[in-house]
């Protein structure tokens, strides 16, 4: 197992060693049971009512388990759905743990900023959740494991028409169902 493991891990390093080196979006954490952390961006400093309250509303019926990292997103730079190696080390833990639990199941929610038409932005958040997918297979995570769906630009994280909006918005989140 710690030869797949290498080779997964050199695979993945690979795989993602074409990323954009620019990205400069900070994590935004997610605690256990409540997203209220994670809907209200460290960066902008505000966020929209109703994303705070879809996101709660997602978050109380989808309860991670309490073995593994805070961080749940996955983010991207403008225009792009190639993960960075600063979220390799996130894709690894959440990787390990769902390839050790079989019966665990996770949505990959792909998002993206409100520039672009609602189509484009549709497509974009797919190709950024197939993305993170792709990622978790090289871990070993079974594909009956997953889904990837997207919200494009319908779920912001942050409201606001700067970069620093847009990048807590360009994401893709790891969202664990109930057992």
């Amino acid at each position: 197992m710690k030869g797949f493991t290498t080779v997964a891990a050199v695979t993945l390093a690979g795989f993602l060693g074409a990323c954009s080196t620019t990205t400069t979006t900070p994590t935004a954490p997610m605690t256990g049971a409540s997203t209220s952390a994670a809907t209200s961006p460290k960066a902008s400093g505000s966020s929209t009512a109703a994303g705070s309250a879809q996101s709660s509303l997602r978050a109380s019926t989808m309860t991670p388990p309490s073995v593994l990292p805070v961080e749940r997103s996955v983010y991207f730079a403008f225009d792009d759905a190639t993960i960075a190696q600063d979220y390799v080390s996130i894709i690894e833990k959440h990787g390990k743990y769902l390839s050790a639990s079989p019966s665990a199941k996770v949505k990959i929610e792909g998002n993206a900023d409100e520039r672009g038409s609602a189509e484009y932005n549709l497509a974009l958040g797919q190709k950024r959740a197939e993305a993170t997918m792709k990622a978790l297979r090289l871990w070993g995570v079974r594909p009956s494991q997953m889904e990837a769906t997207s919200w494009g630009e319908e779920h912001p994280r942050a409201k606001g028409d700067d970069e620093k909006a847009y990048s807590q918005n360009r994401r893709a989140d790891i969202v664990y169902s109930t057992p």
